[in-house]
């Protein structure tokens, strides 16, 4: 017997019908430049909840993909990743999840680029519903070439934006620093 998560339900796979609107969506509406944020809206339907009819963490992750997509596509970034040859990578998030999700909500995610090192660029999402936030994330992403992450310094050159630099907020640079502390390769020591 298949698990849900090993059927054949298209309903349990990454949401392509939701890529696909969200990519001729972001290509219709007005291009954004690279500081700011870009919005993105779904419903929350059936197929997103979990046993207690609220939208799954797994799918909010998800849904945030899908406003990065907004983001990069509208900021001229997925132009520069296609000409380039470079991909895209999450090395690493922090997720806050405050309110519930309910079945045929509307949410509005904003996405935006909340500052950048050498090597890599952290973007900030949030979910909301109305006026009230449901969860956020932050994420450190980078852009590879052949696999490997490449220097934002490259990135932004493509962009033609090679003195953008916005300046990081003290919390981001904190996490940072706290992240750097957690073992890597993962010890199961206690």
């Amino acid at each position: 017997m298949l698990s849900p998560l090993h059927s054949h339900d298209p309903n349990n796979m990454y949401p392509l019908f939701r890529l696909f609107t969200t990519i001729i969506k972001s290509k219709r509406q007005a291009s954004l430049d690279i500081d700011q944020h870009s919005e993105t809206h779904f419903y929350c339907r059936p197929w997103d909840l979990d046993i207690f009819m609220e939208m799954n963490n797994g799918r909010i992750l998800t849904l945030f993909d899908l406003g990065r997509f907004d983001l990069s596509i509208r900021a001229g970034l997925g132009k520069v990743l296609r000409e380039q040859k470079w991909g895209l990578v999450v090395a690493g998030s922090s997720v806050r999840y405050r309110r519930r999700v309910r079945m045929f909500d509307k949410v509005i995610i904003r996405t935006q680029v909340a500052g950048i090192d050498e090597k890599w660029i952290y973007i900030y999402q949030s979910m909301w519903v109305g006026e009230q936030a449901t969860s956020s994330v932050l994420l450190r992403t980078g852009i590879t070439e052949q696999g490997k992450v490449i220097p934002t310094q490259r990135v932004f050159d493509a962009l033609d934006k090679p003195d953008w630099k916005p300046a990081m907020p003290n919390w981001i640079h904190e996490w940072i620093n706290s992240d750097s502390h957690r073992p890597w390769p993962p010890s199961h020591e206690k």
